[in-house]
């Protein structure tokens, strides 16, 4: 019962002053909504690295030809690298432990043509082990199989954006296109990719839904490259059989090729995998800012809690004296005090939850940051706020309960 009064008396004393009320929680509503938005802002971070490394394959080694000036491919070619090549691929697979599949693929950027309609298009001529390695899906038709690779079949797989261009509401399966100028058949359409729409480690920026796939063997032999200092393909990716010893594997692979290539530093490794421990160890350190910022501001809401609890306390002195003198106990003073504390703090917290909501889903509706809430996020900004409501009413409710009845009866 007295717990309930006490309850009852703080949620009035809101209500009476509900100005002096709103001040009292703002640091509270704005630590809470900062707590959530940025761990919110975090987590967002965290699936989108997620989604782009999986889509690399986090188990894979990725050599890709370095980029270079004819001047520099010259100065290779004279020093007697042909660049990466199909060989290289094989060597690989058979020298390095724990390779389970390598998929080569080589790309040139052409015209892609269907009646009156023409886009740009990079045209990639790929193995097909390499939708599983790289964990891309159809969402129609079929991707390329081994017997389109030893028949050399004429056919192509498209991004969903090319398809989108070429076809707009047309069903895209069987239709025949142009690329370059060989004419090939749409035997599947990709599910949409968001991947390489920034530089990942040597990875240059790029929309995979414009890319098409075509068997390597066709490409190889019916598309002739830009440059023709250019290498044989210009991707190799080794899958292993873990993660475990992704480094180990990579400088081995390194070996071979320097070997192969005559010490020329023409390719680059990239291992996926690393490349997500790396962004996550730099997540951490950014989130841990943001929740330290964020944490201040909870802090300082706590302050703001005492300070007028202080205050409450003072304009209450009189009240404070006659309840001790009717028999009330210290207890009951600091149990009263601390109360309207934390339903100050819980009233702020509740507001800041609604708050910090709605800060996520603007953030990610008008900007490129994609937001996701989770609820320990919740949780712990909540949580956090009636931590510091029941720590900074705890000196007022103190103060209150050592005041003495009869100089508090007296006190003007």
């Amino acid at each position: 019962m007295q717990y309930g009064e006490n309850i009852r008396l703080s949620l009035r004393g809101l209500v009476d002053h509900k100005f002096r009320s709103f001040l009292t929680m703002l640091g509270i509503i704005f630590g809470v909504a900062s707590v959530i938005t940025m761990l919110s802002i975090g987590e967002g971070a965290k699936r989108e690295a997620i989604a782009k490394y999986q889509d690399l394959g986090v188990n894979n080694i990725i050599i890709r030809e370095k980029k270079m000036s004819d001047e520099e491919l010259e100065e290779v070619r004279a020093r007697f690298s042909q660049g990466l090549s199909l060989q290289d691929a094989a060597v690989i697979q058979e020298i390095v432990p724990g390779v389970v599949n390598t998929a080569s693929q080589a790309e040139i950027n052409t015209d892609v043509k269907f009646a009156d309609r023409s886009v740009k298009s990079t045209v990639i001529g790929i193995t097909p082990g390499f939708i599983d390695m790289m964990n891309f899906k159809t969402a129609s038709g079929m991707f390329i199989n081994q017997e389109h690779e030893d028949q050399g079949l004429k056919v192509c797989v498209l991004g969903a954006g090319v398809a989108t261009a070429l076809f707009r509401s047309e069903e895209p399966l069987g239709q025949m296109i142009k690329i370059d100028d060989q004419w090939m058949e749409v035997i599947g359409v990709l599910q949409s990719k968001t991947l390489f729409t920034e530089t990942v480690g040597e990875l240059a920026a790029r929309d995979l839904n414009t890319d098409i796939y075509v068997p390597l063997s066709v490409f190889l032999n019916r598309f002739s490259p830009e440059n023709l200092l250019t290498s044989e393909i210009q991707q190799i990716t080794v899958q292993m059989e873990s993660s475990n010893k992704l480094i180990e594997s990579s400088k081995l692979i390194d070996a071979i090729l320097k070997r192969h290539h005559f010490n020329n530093a023409d390719y680059n490794i990239v291992i996926p995998y690393e490349l997500l421990r790396q962004e996550e160890k730099e997540r951490q350190i950014y989130n841990f800012l943001l929740g330290a910022i964020a944490a201040i501001s909870l802090l300082v809401g706590g302050i703001g809690i005492m300070n007028i609890m202080l205050a409450t306390v003072m304009e209450r002195t009189r009240e404070i004296g006659i309840r001790r003198a009717v028999g009330a106990k210290k207890a009951d003073i600091m149990s009263q005090f601390v109360t309207e504390a934390v339903v100050i703090s819980i009233t702020g917290g509740l507001l800041g939850v609604v708050l910090g909501i709605i800060l996520s889903l603007t953030v990610s509706l008008f900007t490129d940051i994609n937001t996701l809430i989770k609820p320990y996020a919740v949780f712990i900004a909540f949580g956090f706020s009636v931590i510091v409501g029941i720590s900074f009413g705890y000196l007022p409710a103190k103060k209150a309960a050592e005041l003495k009845p009869i100089d508090s009866i007296r006190y003007e």
